[in-house]
């Protein structure tokens, strides 16, 4: 019985002993195979957040790009017109991305006397007055001078600042042997008015829009321009005088500006006038004449903010 009994024991303890070890193994496979496929898990998930995402481009973005993101180099850049320049851009693409910002800035991508503004700067040196810039029919300069009467025919009227400056060129060219005379400076809205409507009567509208201002539009309203003649000529044979020459080499040093010219008809929208000059300050003029471009120009790079 006893040896039956230790048999026994033994078998029992045999069988828990296998029972336990089967167990851990079976737990140990378990375990480590749990262990594999989170790791695989992470390893997937780490895989999916480094992935890098491409961001969409906006339309505006997409846009910019079709003007080689000039806008990061222009201050004068108006996102407003982004649409506008693109348009500008498909139609004239001779043209450089800077070009066709300053163009459709100043308003030549639409037809003159169109979209039309209040001018700014009024009453002042740099007020503008074109084809898209409207001075109003009581714009009248508060500080209107005469000129003196040795350098001007029948009571010339400019702006203080205008005026003292055309005496000291007219002045100038005197004492080297030059004769400018100014015969045309402010002029009323009334008087545009009439002017106007009588070129339009002899010549047609669309014909005396490229040589005379319709009324509120006349640099002539601001007392800042001038038409010369040297007092032996009609003041339309200018351009073949030696004034002229003197003037295209001097009147920058006084404030003045040559205003038409054939080059630059497409944007002034005026036939050459080599005699209208338009007073803008030393220090413009100065630009102007080293930097050749039209105040127009000049006004959407450096004013126009």
């Amino acid at each position: 019985m006893k040896k039956k009994r230790k048999k026994k024991v033994k078998f029992t303890i045999y069988f828990y002993i296998l029972v336990i070890v089967v167990v851990s193994i079976f737990l140990f496979v378990f375990l480590n195979s749990d262990g594999k496929e989170e790791n695989k898990t992470n390893n997937n998930n780490t895989n999916t957040v480094e992935k890098p995402t491409v961001k969409e481009k906006t339309e505006e973005e997409i846009k910019l790009e079709k003007l080689n993101n000039i806008n990061e180099k222009l201050d004068f850049f108006k996102m407003e017109y982004l649409d506008r320049y693109i348009a500008y851009k498909e139609k004239n693409p001779n043209l450089d991305d800077e070009t066709v910002v300053v163009y459709v800035n100043i308003g030549l991508d639409q037809n003159f006397y169109t979209n039309v503004k209040d001018s700014p700067f009024k009453h002042t040196n740099t007020v503008l007055a074109n084809k898209y810039y409207f001075l109003g029919k009581d714009y009248v300069p508060k500080n209107l001078v005469y000129i003196n009467s040795a350098y001007q025919s029948g009571g010339k009227q400019m702006t203080k600042d205008a005026a003292v400056a055309f005496e000291k060129m007219a002045a100038a060219a005197k004492e080297q042997g030059y004769t400018v005379r100014a015969t045309s400076t402010y002029r009323s809205y009334d008087y545009q008015a009439g002017l106007y409507e009588r070129y339009a009567a002899n010549d047609g509208k669309a014909k005396a829009d490229t040589y005379s201002a319709r009324p509120g539009y006349s640099e002539h309203q601001t007392g800042l321009a001038v038409d010369v003649d040297n007092a032996y000529s009609s003041y339309t044979s200018f351009g073949n005088t030696k004034e002229f020459t003197w003037m295209k080499q001097n009147s920058y040093k006084y404030g003045y500006i040559l205003r038409y010219t054939k080059e630059t008809e497409f944007i002034t929208g005026y036939m050459n006038e080599p005699w209208h000059y338009r007073y803008v300050g030393v220090e413009i003029a100065t630009y102007i004449h080293e930097h050749p471009m039209t105040y127009e120009e000049y006004y959407v790079r450096f004013l126009d903010k």
